[in-house]
Protein backbone atom coordinates (compact mmCIF):
# COMPACT_ATOMS: atom_id res chain seq x y z
CA UNK A 1 0.00 0.00 0.00
CA UNK A 2 1.29 3.21 -1.05
CA UNK A 3 1.31 6.12 1.71
CA UNK A 4 0.22 8.99 -0.63
CA UNK A 5 1.83 12.53 1.62
CA UNK A 6 -0.40 15.48 1.19
CA UNK A 7 1.26 18.44 -0.83
CA UNK A 8 1.29 22.07 -0.38
CA UNK A 9 0.69 22.25 -3.81
CA UNK A 10 -3.09 21.02 -2.73
CA UNK A 11 -5.74 24.36 -3.29
CA UNK A 12 -8.89 24.95 -0.97
CA UNK A 13 -11.52 25.11 -2.36
CA UNK A 14 -13.56 27.93 -1.31
CA UNK A 15 -16.76 27.23 0.07
CA UNK A 16 -19.85 28.98 1.74
CA UNK A 17 -19.29 31.73 3.98
CA UNK A 18 -15.72 31.66 6.39
CA UNK A 19 -16.61 34.20 9.16
CA UNK A 20 -17.16 33.01 12.81
CA UNK A 21 -20.75 32.95 13.12
CA UNK A 22 -22.19 32.90 16.88
CA UNK A 23 -25.47 30.70 16.04
CA UNK A 24 -25.80 27.57 18.24
CA UNK A 25 -26.23 24.21 16.77
CA UNK A 26 -28.48 21.95 19.08
CA UNK A 27 -27.10 18.98 20.29
CA UNK A 28 -27.84 15.67 18.55
CA UNK A 29 -31.05 16.72 16.58
CA UNK A 30 -33.64 13.74 16.24
CA UNK A 31 -35.90 15.32 13.37
CA UNK A 32 -39.32 14.19 12.81
CA UNK A 33 -39.69 11.08 10.51
CA UNK A 34 -42.64 12.92 8.32
CA UNK A 35 -40.14 15.94 7.86
CA UNK A 36 -37.43 13.87 6.89
CA UNK A 37 -39.55 11.73 4.04
CA UNK A 38 -41.19 14.81 3.01
CA UNK A 39 -37.73 16.45 2.52
CA UNK A 40 -36.34 13.73 0.73
CA UNK A 41 -39.16 13.50 -1.67
CA UNK A 42 -37.98 17.09 -2.71
CA UNK A 43 -34.30 16.90 -2.41
CA UNK A 44 -32.49 16.15 -5.86
CA UNK A 45 -28.94 14.97 -6.92
CA UNK A 46 -27.06 17.76 -8.38
CA UNK A 47 -29.69 19.88 -9.12
CA UNK A 48 -29.21 23.46 -10.68
CA UNK A 49 -28.55 26.19 -8.55
CA UNK A 50 -30.90 28.91 -7.42
CA UNK A 51 -30.63 31.77 -9.39
CA UNK A 52 -27.62 34.27 -7.87
CA UNK A 53 -25.87 30.98 -5.94
CA UNK A 54 -22.60 29.50 -7.18
CA UNK A 55 -22.63 26.01 -8.34
CA UNK A 56 -21.72 23.80 -5.68
CA UNK A 57 -17.66 22.43 -5.87
CA UNK A 58 -16.93 18.72 -6.67
CA UNK A 59 -15.44 16.61 -4.28
CA UNK A 60 -12.81 17.54 -2.21
CA UNK A 61 -9.15 16.00 -2.07
CA UNK A 62 -9.42 12.74 -0.24
CA UNK A 63 -6.44 13.31 1.52
CA UNK A 64 -7.90 17.08 2.94
CA UNK A 65 -8.54 16.07 6.71
CA UNK A 66 -7.46 16.94 9.84
CA UNK A 67 -5.49 15.63 11.25
CA UNK A 68 -3.51 13.66 8.40
CA UNK A 69 -4.72 10.71 7.77
CA UNK A 70 -2.04 7.46 8.15
CA UNK A 71 -2.66 6.25 4.12
CA UNK A 72 -4.21 7.94 1.41
CA UNK A 73 -4.89 6.50 -1.60
CA UNK A 74 -7.21 8.37 -4.37
CA UNK A 75 -8.89 6.31 -7.03
CA UNK A 76 -12.23 5.89 -8.94
CA UNK A 77 -15.23 8.33 -9.13
CA UNK A 78 -16.73 9.92 -5.90
CA UNK A 79 -19.81 8.56 -3.83
CA UNK A 80 -22.45 11.01 -3.86
CA UNK A 81 -25.72 10.62 -0.83
CA UNK A 82 -29.06 10.92 -2.54
CA UNK A 83 -32.43 10.66 -1.35
CA UNK A 84 -32.33 6.65 -1.76
CA UNK A 85 -28.96 6.70 0.11
CA UNK A 86 -29.29 4.28 3.08
CA UNK A 87 -26.60 3.53 6.13
CA UNK A 88 -25.84 -0.24 7.02
CA UNK A 89 -24.90 -1.72 9.80
CA UNK A 90 -23.24 -5.16 9.30
CA UNK A 91 -23.63 -7.29 12.03
CA UNK A 92 -26.55 -5.81 14.77
CA UNK A 93 -23.91 -4.12 16.88
CA UNK A 94 -25.61 -2.21 19.62
CA UNK A 95 -22.68 0.47 19.57
CA UNK A 96 -22.08 0.20 15.98
CA UNK A 97 -26.25 1.26 15.20
CA UNK A 98 -25.55 3.67 17.80
CA UNK A 99 -22.51 4.86 15.53
CA UNK A 100 -24.57 4.99 12.85
CA UNK A 101 -27.26 6.69 14.20
CA UNK A 102 -25.58 9.57 15.55
CA UNK A 103 -24.17 10.41 11.74
CA UNK A 104 -27.49 10.36 10.20
CA UNK A 105 -28.40 12.78 12.97
CA UNK A 106 -25.63 15.01 11.28
CA UNK A 107 -26.49 14.39 7.98
CA UNK A 108 -30.33 14.44 7.68
CA UNK A 109 -31.10 18.54 8.62
CA UNK A 110 -29.01 19.60 6.23
CA UNK A 111 -28.86 16.81 3.01
CA UNK A 112 -32.94 16.35 4.01
CA UNK A 113 -32.62 13.20 2.99
CA UNK A 114 -34.01 10.43 5.51
CA UNK A 115 -31.00 8.16 5.58
CA UNK A 116 -32.20 5.04 7.59
CA UNK A 117 -30.35 2.95 9.68
CA UNK A 118 -30.79 -0.59 8.99
CA UNK A 119 -29.48 -4.13 9.93
CA UNK A 120 -29.36 -5.36 6.52
CA UNK A 121 -26.33 -6.25 5.70
CA UNK A 122 -26.79 -4.32 2.06
CA UNK A 123 -24.58 -2.91 -0.82
CA UNK A 124 -24.12 0.45 -1.46
CA UNK A 125 -25.08 3.25 0.60
CA UNK A 126 -22.79 3.70 3.48
CA UNK A 127 -22.03 1.29 5.25
CA UNK A 128 -20.23 0.55 8.72
CA UNK A 129 -18.15 -2.81 9.37
CA UNK A 130 -17.36 -3.88 12.95
CA UNK A 131 -14.61 -6.47 13.30
CA UNK A 132 -11.81 -6.13 10.68
CA UNK A 133 -8.97 -8.61 11.20
CA UNK A 134 -6.92 -6.13 9.80
CA UNK A 135 -4.48 -5.93 13.71
CA UNK A 136 -2.68 -2.71 12.39
CA UNK A 137 -5.73 -0.71 12.74
CA UNK A 138 -5.28 -1.38 16.51
CA UNK A 139 -8.37 -0.24 19.02
CA UNK A 140 -8.70 2.80 17.30
CA UNK A 141 -8.66 2.49 13.79
CA UNK A 142 -10.42 2.36 10.27
CA UNK A 143 -10.41 1.87 6.96
CA UNK A 144 -12.74 3.97 4.75
CA UNK A 145 -13.05 3.23 1.21
CA UNK A 146 -15.40 5.48 -0.85
CA UNK A 147 -16.29 4.74 -4.87
CA UNK A 148 -19.52 5.27 -7.07
CA UNK A 149 -21.29 2.19 -5.69
CA UNK A 150 -20.97 3.42 -1.87
CA UNK A 151 -18.78 3.89 0.84
CA UNK A 152 -17.43 1.56 3.10
CA UNK A 153 -15.95 1.82 7.03
CA UNK A 154 -14.41 -0.97 8.58
CA UNK A 155 -12.60 -1.15 11.97
CA UNK A 156 -11.53 -3.62 14.57
CA UNK A 157 -13.36 -1.87 17.19
CA UNK A 158 -16.15 0.61 17.84
CA UNK A 159 -13.68 3.75 18.52
CA UNK A 160 -12.49 2.90 15.37
CA UNK A 161 -15.96 2.96 13.71
CA UNK A 162 -16.44 6.27 15.26
CA UNK A 163 -12.98 8.03 14.17
CA UNK A 164 -13.37 6.37 10.45
CA UNK A 165 -17.14 8.45 10.75
CA UNK A 166 -15.67 11.84 11.73
CA UNK A 167 -13.15 11.26 8.70
CA UNK A 168 -16.26 10.91 6.30
CA UNK A 169 -17.85 13.83 7.65
CA UNK A 170 -15.08 15.97 6.98
CA UNK A 171 -14.93 14.40 3.36
CA UNK A 172 -18.68 15.80 2.89
CA UNK A 173 -18.87 19.19 2.28
CA UNK A 174 -18.62 21.55 4.73
CA UNK A 175 -22.39 23.14 4.67
CA UNK A 176 -23.11 18.83 6.01
CA UNK A 177 -22.59 20.02 9.56
CA UNK A 178 -25.49 22.76 9.17
CA UNK A 179 -28.87 22.22 11.23
CA UNK A 180 -31.00 23.65 8.11
CA UNK A 181 -31.64 22.46 4.74
CA UNK A 182 -28.92 22.70 2.35
CA UNK A 183 -27.94 22.44 -1.48
CA UNK A 184 -25.82 19.38 -2.73
CA UNK A 185 -24.41 17.84 -4.40
CA UNK A 186 -22.93 15.32 -1.47
CA UNK A 187 -20.02 13.93 -2.71
CA UNK A 188 -17.65 11.46 -0.94
CA UNK A 189 -14.37 11.43 -3.20
CA UNK A 190 -13.16 7.78 -4.22
CA UNK A 191 -10.53 6.18 -2.79
CA UNK A 192 -9.25 4.03 0.70
CA UNK A 193 -8.09 5.59 3.57
CA UNK A 194 -6.00 3.39 6.21
CA UNK A 195 -5.69 5.22 9.25
CA UNK A 196 -4.57 4.48 12.85
CA UNK A 197 -3.34 7.09 15.49
CA UNK A 198 0.63 7.59 16.67
CA UNK A 199 0.05 7.91 20.23
CA UNK A 200 -2.87 6.38 22.64
CA UNK A 201 -3.40 9.63 24.57
CA UNK A 202 -4.70 12.59 22.55
CA UNK A 203 -5.79 15.06 25.23
CA UNK A 204 -7.89 18.13 26.17
CA UNK A 205 -7.31 19.71 29.07
CA UNK A 206 -10.63 22.30 29.64
CA UNK A 207 -10.54 24.44 33.52
CA UNK A 208 -13.58 24.76 34.81
CA UNK A 209 -12.24 26.17 38.28
CA UNK A 210 -10.75 29.71 37.14
CA UNK A 211 -14.46 30.23 35.34
CA UNK A 212 -17.29 27.65 35.53
CA UNK A 213 -18.93 26.33 32.65
CA UNK A 214 -22.20 24.21 32.29
CA UNK A 215 -23.14 20.42 31.55
CA UNK A 216 -23.91 22.04 27.84
CA UNK A 217 -21.39 23.95 27.11
CA UNK A 218 -18.88 20.91 27.78
CA UNK A 219 -21.01 18.58 25.75
CA UNK A 220 -20.81 21.02 23.31
CA UNK A 221 -16.57 21.52 23.70
CA UNK A 222 -16.93 17.52 23.60
CA UNK A 223 -18.40 17.57 20.01
CA UNK A 224 -15.70 19.83 18.56
CA UNK A 225 -12.72 17.83 20.06
CA UNK A 226 -14.51 14.55 18.91
CA UNK A 227 -14.37 15.59 15.45
CA UNK A 228 -10.86 15.72 15.48
CA UNK A 229 -10.36 12.44 16.85
CA UNK A 230 -9.34 13.47 20.58
CA UNK A 231 -9.69 10.77 23.39
CA UNK A 232 -9.00 11.99 26.20
CA UNK A 233 -10.90 15.09 28.01
CA UNK A 234 -9.15 16.46 31.75
CA UNK A 235 -11.50 18.28 33.49
CA UNK A 236 -9.78 20.71 36.07
CA UNK A 237 -12.24 20.38 38.80
CA UNK A 238 -10.55 22.18 41.79
CA UNK A 239 -8.44 25.37 42.40
CA UNK A 240 -7.62 28.57 44.58
CA UNK A 241 -10.93 30.08 42.68
CA UNK A 242 -13.89 27.07 43.16
CA UNK A 243 -14.28 23.27 44.40
CA UNK A 244 -16.97 22.26 41.06
CA UNK A 245 -17.33 18.43 41.69
CA UNK A 246 -19.61 17.27 45.02
CA UNK A 247 -18.33 15.24 47.29
CA UNK A 248 -20.79 13.64 49.98
CA UNK A 249 -18.44 13.12 52.58
CA UNK A 250 -17.20 16.84 52.44
CA UNK A 251 -20.32 18.61 51.03
CA UNK A 252 -19.04 22.01 51.66
CA UNK A 253 -16.54 21.89 49.33
CA UNK A 254 -18.92 22.16 46.96
CA UNK A 255 -21.73 24.17 47.89
CA UNK A 256 -19.33 27.00 49.38
CA UNK A 257 -16.19 26.11 47.48
CA UNK A 258 -17.69 26.77 44.72
CA UNK A 259 -20.05 29.37 44.84
CA UNK A 260 -17.22 32.00 43.31
CA UNK A 261 -15.18 32.04 40.61
CA UNK A 262 -12.34 34.27 38.92
CA UNK A 263 -13.98 38.09 39.16
CA UNK A 264 -16.35 37.37 41.91
CA UNK A 265 -19.57 35.54 39.60
CA UNK A 266 -21.67 33.13 40.91
CA UNK A 267 -19.53 30.08 40.51
CA UNK A 268 -21.11 26.67 40.49
CA UNK A 269 -20.40 22.74 40.10
CA UNK A 270 -22.03 19.74 39.16
CA UNK A 271 -23.37 17.09 40.94
CA UNK A 272 -22.99 13.93 40.99
CA UNK A 273 -25.48 13.35 38.28
CA UNK A 274 -24.00 15.83 36.05
CA UNK A 275 -21.16 14.40 36.37
CA UNK A 276 -22.21 11.48 35.71
CA UNK A 277 -23.69 12.78 32.65
CA UNK A 278 -20.54 14.60 31.52
CA UNK A 279 -18.87 10.82 31.89
CA UNK A 280 -21.39 9.17 30.19
CA UNK A 281 -21.64 11.80 26.92
CA UNK A 282 -17.76 11.70 26.34
CA UNK A 283 -18.01 7.59 26.73
CA UNK A 284 -20.48 7.72 23.82
CA UNK A 285 -17.78 9.69 21.70
CA UNK A 286 -14.89 7.57 23.00
CA UNK A 287 -13.52 10.01 24.72
CA UNK A 288 -12.30 9.44 28.54
CA UNK A 289 -12.52 11.45 31.40
CA UNK A 290 -9.71 12.06 33.36
CA UNK A 291 -10.60 14.40 36.61
CA UNK A 292 -8.33 16.31 38.30
CA UNK A 293 -8.24 17.54 42.00
CA UNK A 294 -5.33 19.87 42.36
CA UNK A 295 -3.52 19.30 45.80
CA UNK A 296 -1.69 20.05 47.40
CA UNK A 297 -1.34 23.42 46.34
CA UNK A 298 -4.18 25.38 44.29
CA UNK A 299 -6.02 24.34 47.04
CA UNK A 300 -7.83 28.28 48.28
CA UNK A 301 -11.48 26.68 47.68
CA UNK A 302 -10.81 23.48 49.97
CA UNK A 303 -9.38 25.60 52.59
CA UNK A 304 -12.34 28.04 52.98
CA UNK A 305 -14.52 25.22 52.76
CA UNK A 306 -12.83 23.41 56.07
CA UNK A 307 -11.13 25.35 58.31
CA UNK A 308 -9.51 21.83 59.45
CA UNK A 309 -7.49 21.53 56.52
CA UNK A 310 -5.75 24.73 57.53
CA UNK A 311 -2.34 24.17 59.44
CA UNK A 312 -3.81 26.94 62.11
CA UNK A 313 -7.36 25.92 62.24
CA UNK A 314 -8.47 29.02 60.70
CA UNK A 315 -10.52 29.32 56.97
CA UNK A 316 -9.09 31.86 54.25
CA UNK A 317 -11.63 33.95 52.70
CA UNK A 318 -13.12 32.89 49.12
CA UNK A 319 -10.26 33.81 46.36
CA UNK A 320 -11.32 35.52 43.26
CA UNK A 321 -8.23 36.71 41.99
CA UNK A 322 -5.70 34.82 39.44
CA UNK A 323 -2.60 34.58 41.15
CA UNK A 324 -0.90 31.17 42.12
CA UNK A 325 1.59 28.96 44.81
CA UNK A 326 0.34 30.45 47.89
CA UNK A 327 -2.41 27.91 49.15
CA UNK A 328 -1.18 24.48 50.79
CA UNK A 329 -3.32 21.44 52.37
CA UNK A 330 -1.46 21.19 55.85
CA UNK A 331 0.95 18.26 55.68
CA UNK A 332 1.25 17.39 58.82
CA UNK A 333 -2.67 16.55 59.75
CA UNK A 334 -3.74 13.35 59.98
CA UNK A 335 -7.16 14.88 58.85
CA UNK A 336 -5.42 16.12 55.39
CA UNK A 337 -5.47 12.33 54.85
CA UNK A 338 -9.00 11.37 55.48
CA UNK A 339 -9.67 14.59 52.97
CA UNK A 340 -7.97 13.17 50.24
CA UNK A 341 -8.57 9.87 50.67
CA UNK A 342 -12.51 10.49 51.02
CA UNK A 343 -12.29 12.50 47.75
CA UNK A 344 -10.24 10.09 45.60
CA UNK A 345 -12.60 7.25 46.56
CA UNK A 346 -15.93 9.31 45.70
CA UNK A 347 -14.21 10.40 42.56
CA UNK A 348 -12.97 7.41 41.54
CA UNK A 349 -16.34 5.55 41.89
CA UNK A 350 -18.05 7.63 39.65
CA UNK A 351 -15.48 7.80 37.36
CA UNK A 352 -15.03 4.55 34.74
CA UNK A 353 -11.99 5.84 32.91
CA UNK A 354 -8.19 4.66 34.18
CA UNK A 355 -7.01 7.63 35.17
CA UNK A 356 -7.29 10.46 38.48
CA UNK A 357 -5.25 13.22 38.07
CA UNK A 358 -3.68 15.17 41.78
CA UNK A 359 -2.61 18.07 40.36
CA UNK A 360 0.77 18.67 41.92
CA UNK A 361 2.03 21.81 40.30
CA UNK A 362 3.36 25.18 41.78
CA UNK A 363 2.72 23.92 44.90
CA UNK A 364 5.22 26.81 46.61
CA UNK A 365 4.02 27.04 49.77
CA UNK A 366 4.96 23.52 50.42
CA UNK A 367 8.22 22.92 51.46
CA UNK A 368 9.78 19.80 49.62
CA UNK A 369 9.97 17.43 52.51
CA UNK A 370 5.96 18.04 52.64
CA UNK A 371 5.73 17.86 49.38
CA UNK A 372 6.84 14.74 48.56
CA UNK A 373 5.44 13.04 51.58
CA UNK A 374 2.20 14.24 50.71
CA UNK A 375 2.63 13.00 46.76
CA UNK A 376 3.20 9.56 48.32
CA UNK A 377 0.49 9.06 50.23
CA UNK A 378 -2.12 11.25 47.78
CA UNK A 379 -0.34 8.84 44.42
CA UNK A 380 -1.04 5.09 47.37
CA UNK A 381 -4.46 6.48 48.00
CA UNK A 382 -5.12 6.87 44.01
CA UNK A 383 -3.83 3.02 43.56
CA UNK A 384 -5.99 1.99 46.67
CA UNK A 385 -9.18 2.99 44.71
CA UNK A 386 -8.72 1.49 41.80
CA UNK A 387 -7.19 4.59 39.21
CA UNK A 388 -3.43 4.94 37.74
CA UNK A 389 -2.34 8.33 39.14
CA UNK A 390 -1.64 11.14 37.04
CA UNK A 391 0.11 14.48 37.84
CA UNK A 392 1.69 17.32 36.69
CA UNK A 393 5.23 16.89 35.93
CA UNK A 394 6.41 18.41 39.58
CA UNK A 395 5.41 14.74 40.44
CA UNK A 396 9.11 14.12 39.19
CA UNK A 397 10.52 15.64 41.97
CA UNK A 398 8.72 13.43 44.69
CA UNK A 399 9.06 8.93 43.91
CA UNK A 400 6.09 8.45 40.97
CA UNK A 401 4.83 5.54 41.98
CA UNK A 402 4.91 2.82 39.73
CA UNK A 403 2.74 3.10 36.30
CA UNK A 404 2.07 7.22 37.25
CA UNK A 405 1.99 9.59 34.10
CA UNK A 406 3.77 12.48 34.49
CA UNK A 407 2.19 15.23 32.52
CA UNK A 408 4.77 18.36 31.26
CA UNK A 409 4.11 21.96 31.06
CA UNK A 410 7.56 23.18 30.65
CA UNK A 411 8.42 25.36 28.14
CA UNK A 412 11.52 25.27 25.09
CA UNK A 413 13.69 27.33 28.14
CA UNK A 414 12.50 25.55 30.93
CA UNK A 415 16.13 24.40 32.57
CA UNK A 416 17.98 21.45 31.29
CA UNK A 417 17.79 20.47 34.44
CA UNK A 418 14.34 20.61 34.69
CA UNK A 419 14.13 18.09 31.95
CA UNK A 420 16.38 15.59 32.71
CA UNK A 421 14.32 15.58 36.03
CA UNK A 422 11.10 14.60 34.09
CA UNK A 423 13.64 12.27 31.57
CA UNK A 424 15.04 10.48 34.31
CA UNK A 425 11.82 9.71 35.40
CA UNK A 426 10.46 8.58 31.81
CA UNK A 427 13.54 5.98 31.78
CA UNK A 428 12.34 5.18 34.74
CA UNK A 429 9.06 3.84 33.26
CA UNK A 430 7.06 6.93 33.92
CA UNK A 431 4.96 7.79 31.18
CA UNK A 432 4.81 11.39 29.92
CA UNK A 433 1.40 13.62 28.13
CA UNK A 434 3.62 16.44 26.69
CA UNK A 435 1.93 19.92 27.10
CA UNK A 436 4.69 22.28 27.05
CA UNK A 437 2.97 25.58 27.71
CA UNK A 438 4.99 27.25 24.86
CA UNK A 439 3.34 25.52 22.02
CA UNK A 440 0.07 24.13 23.28
CA UNK A 441 -1.50 26.09 25.87
CA UNK A 442 -4.65 26.92 24.04
CA UNK A 443 -5.08 29.87 26.44
CA UNK A 444 -1.53 32.19 25.78
CA UNK A 445 -2.64 34.79 23.18
CA UNK A 446 -1.57 34.64 19.65
CA UNK A 447 -0.05 38.03 19.69
CA UNK A 448 -0.08 41.15 21.33
CA UNK A 449 -3.17 42.71 20.46
CA UNK A 450 -5.00 39.16 20.87
CA UNK A 451 -8.32 40.50 23.42
CA UNK A 452 -7.94 36.97 25.21
CA UNK A 453 -6.00 34.53 27.21
CA UNK A 454 -2.41 35.17 28.86
CA UNK A 455 1.74 35.58 27.79
CA UNK A 456 3.33 34.44 30.64
CA UNK A 457 4.45 31.51 28.22
CA UNK A 458 4.84 33.41 24.97
CA UNK A 459 2.82 34.19 22.30
CA UNK A 460 1.64 31.00 20.37
CA UNK A 461 0.77 31.01 16.61
CA UNK A 462 -1.00 28.42 15.21
CA UNK A 463 2.41 27.90 13.10
CA UNK A 464 3.95 27.71 16.42
CA UNK A 465 1.45 25.33 18.09
CA UNK A 466 1.78 22.94 15.48
CA UNK A 467 5.58 22.93 13.99
CA UNK A 468 7.11 20.61 17.06
CA UNK A 469 7.65 16.90 17.00
CA UNK A 470 6.45 15.00 20.39
CA UNK A 471 8.58 12.19 19.77
CA UNK A 472 11.81 14.00 19.99
CA UNK A 473 10.71 16.73 22.56
CA UNK A 474 11.84 15.99 25.66
CA UNK A 475 15.66 15.27 25.15
CA UNK A 476 16.76 11.95 27.00
CA UNK A 477 13.29 10.53 27.32
CA UNK A 478 12.80 7.72 25.29
CA UNK A 479 10.71 7.20 22.78
CA UNK A 480 8.23 4.99 24.11
CA UNK A 481 7.64 6.26 27.42
CA UNK A 482 5.67 9.25 25.40
CA UNK A 483 2.20 8.57 26.02
CA UNK A 484 0.96 11.36 23.47
CA UNK A 485 0.03 14.99 23.77
CA UNK A 486 -2.60 17.12 25.69
CA UNK A 487 -3.53 20.88 24.91
CA UNK A 488 -4.62 22.39 28.43
CA UNK A 489 -7.10 25.62 28.13
CA UNK A 490 -7.49 27.77 31.09
CA UNK A 491 -10.03 29.83 31.85
CA UNK A 492 -8.60 32.79 33.93
CA UNK A 493 -9.79 35.34 31.10
CA UNK A 494 -12.28 32.77 29.43
CA UNK A 495 -16.06 33.10 30.78
CA UNK A 496 -18.10 31.97 27.71
CA UNK A 497 -18.26 28.94 25.02
CA UNK A 498 -17.03 31.99 22.29
CA UNK A 499 -14.12 32.79 23.98
CA UNK A 500 -12.76 29.37 24.72
CA UNK A 501 -13.78 28.61 21.07
CA UNK A 502 -11.75 31.41 19.78
CA UNK A 503 -8.21 30.33 21.83
CA UNK A 504 -9.12 26.56 20.75
CA UNK A 505 -9.43 27.07 17.11
CA UNK A 506 -7.58 26.99 15.22
CA UNK A 507 -5.08 25.47 17.26
CA UNK A 508 -6.57 22.55 18.66
CA UNK A 509 -6.82 20.49 15.45
CA UNK A 510 -3.13 21.02 15.28
CA UNK A 511 -2.65 19.25 18.63
CA UNK A 512 -4.61 16.35 17.70
CA UNK A 513 -3.25 15.77 14.41
CA UNK A 514 0.43 15.96 16.67
CA UNK A 515 -0.79 13.25 18.46
CA UNK A 516 -2.99 11.06 15.78
CA UNK A 517 -0.84 11.13 12.47
CA UNK A 518 2.41 9.36 11.36
CA UNK A 519 6.00 12.03 11.88
CA UNK A 520 6.26 11.41 8.19
CA UNK A 521 2.87 13.62 7.47
CA UNK A 522 3.85 16.46 9.34
CA UNK A 523 4.47 18.96 7.55
CA UNK A 524 3.15 22.70 8.14
CA UNK A 525 2.94 24.16 4.57
CA UNK A 526 0.91 20.84 3.67
CA UNK A 527 -0.91 20.92 7.22
CA UNK A 528 -2.04 24.66 6.56
CA UNK A 529 -3.99 24.35 3.00
CA UNK A 530 -5.61 21.28 5.55
CA UNK A 531 -6.28 23.45 8.35
CA UNK A 532 -7.63 26.14 5.74
CA UNK A 533 -10.27 23.60 4.20
CA UNK A 534 -11.78 23.51 7.72
CA UNK A 535 -12.54 27.30 7.96
CA UNK A 536 -16.02 26.93 6.36
CA UNK A 537 -16.44 23.81 8.91
CA UNK A 538 -15.88 25.71 11.72
CA UNK A 539 -18.20 28.22 11.06
CA UNK A 540 -20.94 25.84 9.97
CA UNK A 541 -20.83 24.51 13.06
CA UNK A 542 -20.91 27.89 14.88
CA UNK A 543 -17.25 27.76 16.10
CA UNK A 544 -16.00 31.36 16.81
CA UNK A 545 -12.83 30.66 15.79
CA UNK A 546 -9.38 32.93 15.14
CA UNK A 547 -8.53 33.64 11.21
CA UNK A 548 -5.14 33.74 11.41
CA UNK A 549 -2.97 35.54 9.31
CA UNK A 550 -0.98 32.32 8.74
CA UNK A 551 -3.33 30.01 7.24
CA UNK A 552 -4.83 30.87 3.76
CA UNK A 553 -8.99 31.24 4.64
CA UNK A 554 -11.00 30.16 1.55
CA UNK A 555 -12.42 33.94 0.16
CA UNK A 556 -15.79 34.37 1.79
Amino acid sequence: MVTVRLLSTTVATPLEGTQPVRQRRTLPRLLGSLLLVAAAGVAGVGAAPAPGQAPAPGPRPLGEVVPAPASVRPAGSPYTLTPATRIHVDGGSREARRIAAALASVLRPSTGYALPVTDDGGRGGIRLVLGSRDRGLGEEGYRLDSGRGGVTITARKPAGLFHGVQTLRQLLPAAVEKDTRQAGPWQVPGGTITDAPRFGHRGAMLDVSRHFFTVDQVKRYIDQLALYKINKLHLHLSDDQGWRIAIDSWPRLATYGGSTQVGGGPGGHYTKAQYKELVAYAGSRYMEVVPEIDMPGHTNAALASYAELNCDGVAPPLYTGTAVGFSSLCVPKAVTYDFVDDVVRELAAMTPGRYLHIGGDEAHSTSHEDYVAFMDRAQAAVAEHGKTVVGWHQLTGATPAEGAVAQYWGLDGTSAAEKEQVAKAARNGTRIVLSPADRIYLDMKYHKDTPLGLAWAGYVEVQRSYDWDPGAYLPGAPASAIAGVEAPLWTETLATSDQLEFMAFPRLPGVAELGWSPASTHDWDAYKVRLAAQGPRMSALGIDYYRSPQVPWPAG
